[in-house]
């Protein structure tokens, strides 16, 4: 009797089914590593946008001269964040002393882990002795939410 050599189907099935396990899971951490990666550019955006403004109008009693064009050509950076949206100056309506970053274009997941980020430095962090992220929003649609810091005095 001779006697045959090589792999059953139920063992290529099984090799099959480890490698798309292996394969999902990577595809997982990759999508995760992204989105890391593109929350610390905003926060690092932010960051560069908050000390630019505050560069250019630091001389200024308030910030009611903020014109988006104007100040995002000033500094040499772009509007557009990694996302896909914009990022948005204005003034404060309610205290002209305070400057508002808005990003947009965020899908609802985005919008939420920028709203639990901790933006040192902004009025609500440090109105709620650290407590509070500093950040506002209402993250309920597909794509267009909007997340809202304010800086200033």
């Amino acid at each position: 009797m001779r006697q045959e050599s090589g792999r059953s189907m139920i063992e290529m099935v099984g090799v099959l089914a480890i490698m798309g396990m292996l394969t999902a899971t990577a595809f997982a951490l990759i999508s995760l590593g992204i989105n890391r990666q593109k929350q610390a550019r905003v926060m690092d955006d932010v960051v560069t946008i908050v000390s630019g403004v505050r560069g250019l109008l630091g001389d200024y009693d308030d910030f009611s001269n903020i014109d988006n064009s104007t100040i995002f050509a000033a500094m040499s950076v772009s509007n557009k964040n990694p996302y896909g949206g914009t990022y948005e100056l204005a003034v404060n309506p309610y205290n002209q002393r305070q400057f508002i970053v808005r990003i947009n274009g965020l899908n609802k997941s985005d919008c939420e882990a920028l709203i639990t980020k901790a933006w040192t430095d902004s009025v609500g962090y440090n109105t709620s002795n650290h407590k509070e992220s500093g950040a506002t929003g209402n993250c309920v649609d597909a794509g267009n939410n909007v997340v809202s810091i304010t800086y200033g005095e």
